[in-house]
């Protein structure tokens, strides 16, 4: 099967959020969550903070983690994923968003076992169902019968203005790549429907390359804005996985 490598990449400013990865939820700054949820998963052999702020490496080091400074033009997280596989070898990379602070560790091997097991898919990639309508900061997707992501958008796909639609698949940024896919995403230009969309792996989907999807049953909320944080926080103090990590540094 070879290495696999998971990477958290945290970029500090947010234009919605200011200095997002560093604020404190129930305590606990918002990138050291998501770094202590993902080193449970014993899927990955190794786990890497890619960030552009030194602020962020010292809190990962403080827990005994291992944290790279990346360009700080990067403009999106697989960019600077694509950074850290020039230094660290490995069969796959996982990149683990920054903000997904309930974040499965489970899940991780999900994504992993999802690209091993289609041979004929450069990436993949989770969902999750979903019922809210006009929420423009989340993803939506569709996919094929063979489970292969065809498009994503902020806006409700499948429409459900002819008829009723059952739920629609939130997009679950946790990802794992092949290398060679990696290192083409980075020599390609951004890609039209990219451009209007303002989603990076449509870069991918409109040249051709395979997304495979699994859709999981896990609580899916990201922080994006402030007005998460109270549901956030709710979530958090009866997660059993927050119980397994919140005295253990």
């Amino acid at each position: 099967m070879g290495k696999i490598i998971g990477i958290i990449p945290s970029r500090l400013e947010s234009s919605r959020l200011i200095r997002k990865p560093l604020h404190k939820i129930l305590g606990i700054p918002l990138i050291v969550h998501v770094y202590r949820r993902a080193r449970l998963c014993k899927a990955i052999d190794d786990l890497i903070v890619a960030t552009d702020s030194e602020e962020i490496v010292a809190l990962i080091e403080a827990e005994g983690g291992k944290a790279m400074m990346t360009s700080v033009n990067h403009k999106n997280g697989t960019e600077r994923i694509s950074e850290v596989m020039m230094k660290y070898p490995a069969s796959f990379y996982t990149l683990i968003n920054g903000d997904e602070i309930l974040l499965n560790p489970d899940s991780i091997e999900i994504s992993i076992q999802a690209l091993i097991q289609n041979k004929d898919a450069d990436a993949s990639i989770l969902a999750v169902r979903f019922n809210r309508e006009n929420s423009y900061s989340d993803f939506k997707l569709v996919l094929n019968k063979k489970k292969e992501v065809m498009y994503i958008s902020r806006n409700d796909i499948p429409s459900g203005s002819r008829n009723q639609v059952a739920f629609r698949l939130k997009a679950y940024h946790l990802m794992t790549f092949r290398p060679e896919t990696l290192l083409a995403y980075i020599n390609m230009d951004k890609s039209p429907l990219e451009k209007v969309e303002d989603h990076e792996h449509l870069r991918l989907i409109e040249n051709g390359f395979k997304i495979i999807c699994e859709v999981v049953d896990d609580e899916c909320i990201s922080l994006d804005m402030p007005t998460d944080i109270p549901l956030i926080e709710d979530y958090l103090k009866k997660d059993k996985i927050f119980e397994n990590y919140v005295n253990k540094p």
